[in-house]
């Protein structure tokens, strides 16, 4: 000890050098000191408890988690395992003990452990050794199987290599991290020093003498097949013993000294003993204690470190979790753009990039592997868990993109959205998450194409996008059928038969058993019907159950296609000789028309979802009270259908920037936006610094009104920015230029600098920014520019928008240069986004029903007043007894205009806006009056996209698409 002071204390400072001198001194002439480890891991708990504490000043509702699996119930595995779970209680840890019975097959076991490994409330795992099974079980696979960042443990081969070449990152095993801990306690100097490990086991002895390694002490590994062992102990300034046989080291192998550590435990006879036993270590205590200058001992030595270590794994753990909830910067791969001129075809573009795995996109936004359920690489489902992990966190900012009214060739709102969540991301490296709706399959066989966006600035893969995705609108059509099936057959059954074989049919006996199905339970209750035995029902009360005489003239569910098919706009059902004569004129919708999208788009959570479905207004019985799709039956059946549905698909666009795209609600006769659950999701991933951007269907006057007063009132969500996109063409047509026709060449005023059509049609893109102004939200004009339009042009929009409150106006080029072309449009909207917010909603919901329809009309179209036919005023008296009246307004007018007319241009003021018809979903929360023809089935056009898409049989390549 001396030769290695003298030989280092020429490289330190005379006042070090003495400190040195006399720790050898010290050493060298201490003897028999009591190395506690009971007093070592009272501190460290001590420790451990404020850090817990620190966390939940944090993050208060987060609790590090521990769960301790054991098999079988082995009375020592008992004890250890509550020696664990007291010291966590005390720490403030949470340990969930699961006790897996003695029969449970490796394959169980292995089960349990994949679900406590995806379990973000888990942080630490430890599987009790041994497995009490009476089946056989690999412990080294069980071990192995344990996530290598849940290990506390430290017995996965990850983190023991780790150990192994150095890497001290990991979790280090508990004991041999205790041993190391109460060898630095002692104040002897690692680095030099001669340490000799007696085992080498997996658990102890090899990773104690890696530790020591790559803390610089020269190691002898010693074991059984060891010669002259007593000489080898001899030389060791730290011995540590971990052989397993009871005193097996005697005093006169100890070192004067030196620093003893005795990991061994073992019961050796002691007739003065009550239990006629008693504890002992592998070295021989009070003849060892003489020569060591520090001794462990046993119990009360290495056990309390080895809980102490765990407790600090589980901890740490913990922290590097709570680490991850607080830390909401990405670290995002962005995909660069080979940007090509001419601009080649979407489809070109989209193909010519290889999208990331969508795992790695999962990982780089934060996702946990739990809450990703892929389909192929590209595309996959999340969980609605992640809302409940990251419940702590602060949402980010909310943009949503708009447009002015569009000529029919749009204006590029979703090619805007997707180009400025690619700027956000990948040029001014901030989180953002574009949200959109899932496109109907009507448009993409049809003349509009998809909605992926478009050039550089479009979601991929495109095919996947724009044609079945992860099939939920396959499933919401299976749904709505479903429903439409039960509502005739309901008819049928009661028309055919009489009430008691209609009640018994309903309720029948199983088994000799008769009872009623929890949801006919929930219709006794709304009839008022105390009773839960199906034999005591009066025949009174029979009939009222079975009996919900629909209106066949009154039935206001239709069957959905997602197909644009113009001869289902009208048909019959019932012809076959089976249905007895009842037959009914109905129709088909489109699939995205269906209520039920439109209560997937405004749903919240399961249980939500689920109130909105058995809600549902199908018809209204002869006494024109509505009969629900609970009445019928059918609401659970529906949940399970749609159960995959609820969770947002996750894709990217061409620059690697994440997208959610959920629902499809169409914009016509619902609200026209993708749903709020896709939105929490990422304002909870991008964090309070991070924007979410999302699109509302067609002009501000219909799709952003909705977007506010029925999406932003439902979800609870205060939008920071709007963002409307205008094009120097729809300006022009707003002015008086010719027809804009789909598939027709435009007239050369479109492509020829006409300054003053533009000046003329101004007057559409200032109301759609007094619009968004209404509604106290900044507004971002984004002028998409064409290559024909000119300077003077752009400038003279870009002027305008400002005189008249824009919060500013860009010109962007997203289309043909990708992100780089909405920079400046992402620079507007980050500094927008930091304005005071002044939101409110156009109008209260407790105001009648006609004065909402008013405020609406006047407000947003610039109407001078509405007018209804006799019939609509009925049915509003009818919905406002029936207690409809405080349900939102979700108007359903022409897109192709401010007004009800779809040929009228420009911005129109005091005209009258007729309400023919008028119409309540209740399930999704809104009435739906109605301006105009409003067609819920597209048909096809004679010369449909059908005839350019083909499958390459040989590549499997789609073609024809955009």
């Amino acid at each position: 000890m001396f030769t290695i002071v003298k030989k280092f204390s020429r490289i330190f400072s005379s006042t070090e050098s003495v400190l040195i001198s006399r720790l050898a001194f010290t050493m060298s002439t201490t003897r028999g000191q009591i190395l506690s480890g009971t007093d070592i891991a009272r501190e460290i708990r001590e420790n451990l408890k404020k850090d817990v504490e620190k966390l939940k000043c944090l993050l208060p509702d987060f609790k590090p988690g521990l769960a301790i699996v054991q098999v079988g119930g082995r009375e020592d595995s008992n004890v250890y395992i509550r020696m664990k779970i007291k010291a966590a209680s005390e720490i403030g840890i949470h340990s969930e003990h699961v006790k897996l019975p003695r029969n449970t097959t490796e394959n169980q076991l292995l089960s349990k452990l994949e679900q406590l490994n995806n379990d973000p409330n888990i942080h630490g795992i430890i599987v009790q050794m041994p497995l009490d099974s009476e089946n056989e079980i690999n412990s080294h696979l069980i071990t192995d199987s344990v996530s290598p960042e849940k290990d506390v443990d430290g017995l996965n081969t990850i983190n023991e290599g780790k150990v192994a070449v150095g890497d001290l990152s990991a979790f280090i095993p508990c004991t041999p991290n205790g041993v190391i801990e109460l060898a630095k306690r002692s104040g002897i100097k690692l680095a030099g020093a001669e340490a000799v490990v007696l085992g080498r086991s997996k658990i102890v002895g090899t990773p104690v003498s890696e530790l020591l390694k790559w803390n610089h002490s020269t190691v002898t590994v010693c074991h059984s097949k060891t010669k002259d062992l007593k000489e080898k102990c001899q030389k060791a300034d730290i011995l540590v013993v971990a052989i397993g046989q009871p005193e097996l080291v005697k005093g006169d192998w100890i070192k004067p000294g030196a620093v003893v550590i005795d990991c061994g435990i073992n019961a050796i006879p002691d007739p003065s003993k009550k239990s006629g036993q008693r504890l002992v270590g592998d070295v021989q205590y009070e003849a060892a204690a003489k020569n060591a200058s520090y001794i462990t001992p046993v119990p009360g030595g290495v056990g309390p470190m080895t809980v102490a270590m765990l407790m600090k794994n589980t901890v740490q753990s913990a922290q590097k979790a709570a680490a991850n909830l607080l830390k909401t910067s990405w670290n995002l791969r962005s995909l660069p753009l080979d940007i090509k001129r001419p601009v080649p075809s979407d489809i070109e573009i989209a193909r010519a990039q290889e999208p990331k795995n969508i795992t790695q996109l999962a990982q780089e936004i934060g996702l946990c592997p739990n809450e990703v359920s892929q389909y192929g690489t590209k595309k996959a489902k999340i969980s609605l868990s992640v809302l409940n992990r990251l419940q702590s966190r602060k949402n980010g900012k909310y943009v949503v993109v708009v447009g002015i009214t569009p000529t029919p060739l749009g204006e590029g709102k979703s090619t805007t959205l997707v180009g400025l969540v690619q700027a956000l991301t990948a040029h001014k490296n901030l989180n953002a998450f574009a949200t959109l709706r899932q496109p109907s399959q009507g448009p993409t066989f049809g003349i509009k194409g998809g909605a992926a966006g478009g050039g550089y600035s479009q979601v991929i893969p495109m095919e996947d996008f724009n044609l079945h995705l992860t099939g939920d609108i396959h499933a919401v059509s299976a749904a709505n059928n479903l429903l439409a099936a039960q509502l005739d057959a309901r008819m049928f059954h009661e028309a055919t038969q009489d009430t008691k074989a209609l009640y018994n049919r309903l309720v029948p006996t199983k088994r000799g058993t008769r009872k009623f199905s929890n949801i006919q339970l929930r219709r006794l209750q709304k009839l008022g019907i105390n009773k839960t035995d199906p034999n005591t029902l009066t025949p009174e009360e029979e009939e009222k159950f079975a009996r919900l005489n629909i209106d066949p003239n009154n039935v206001i569910w239709k069957r959905v296609v997602d197909i644009n098919d113009r001869y289902l706009r009208r048909i019959t059902v019932g012809q076959s000789p089976t249905e007895k004569g009842y037959t009914r004129e109905t129709s088909f919708s489109i699939s995205v028309a269906s209520e039920i999208m439109a209560i997937l788009a405004l749903a919240k959570d399961m249980t939500d979802f689920k109130q909105r479905l058995s809600n549902m207004v199908v018809a209204f019985d002869k006494n024109g009270n509505p009969v629900t799709a609970d009445d019928l039956g059918v609401t659970g059946a529906l949940l399970v259908l749609l159960k995959e549905s609820i969770e947002p698909t996750l894709m990217q666009t061409l620059e690697g920037s994440p997208v959610l795209v959920h629902a499809g609600p169409f914009a016509n006769i619902a609200h026209g936006a993708s749903s709020i659950i896709a939105d929490k999701i990422g304002l909870k991933l991008v964090g309070e610094e991070g924007f979410v951007v999302t699109e509302a269907g067609f002009g501000s006057d219909i799709g952003m009104e909705k977007f506010f007063d029925i999406k932003c009132r439902a979800s609870g969500e205060v939008p920071n920015v709007v963002v409307l996109v205008c094009t120097v063409r729809a300006l022009k047509m707003h002015g008086g230029g010719p027809a804009v026709t789909p598939g027709a060449t435009l007239k050369p005023e479109y492509y020829q600098e006409n300054l003053e059509l533009v000046q003329k049609g101004l007057c559409n893109l200032i109301k759609h920014i007094s619009n968004g102004r209404k509604f106290g939200v900044p507004v971002v004009v984004s002028i998409n520019r064409h290559e024909t339009d000119t300077e003077l042009e752009l400038e003279l929009v870009r002027k305008t928008a400002l005189e008249n409150g824009a919060f500013d106006a860009v010109i962007s080029t997203h289309w043909s240069d990708g992100g780089s072309g909405c920079s400046k449009l992402a620079d507007a909207v980050v500094k927008a986004s930091k304005e005071q917010s002044k939101f409110e909603f156009l109008y209260a919901l407790d105001m009648p029903i006609k004065s909402k329809i008013s405020k609406i009309a006047t407000e947003m179209y610039g109407a001078g007043n509405v007018s209804y036919s006799e019939s609509v005023s009925q049915k509003i008296v009818n919905y406002e007894k029936q207690g409809f009246g405080t349900l939102p307004i979700c108007m359903a007018k022409t897109s192709n205009s401010l007004t009800g007319n779809p040929n009228i241009k420009g911005a129109p003021t005091g005209f009258t806006l007729d309400i023919q018809d008028i119409t309540v979903s209740v399930g999704a929360g809104f009435i739906i009056p109605i301006s105009g023809e409003i067609s819920t089935m597209p048909g096809l056009s004679t010369r449909p996209s059908i005839y350019d898409i083909d499958l390459d049989t040989e590549t499997g390549v789609v073609e024809g698409l955009f």
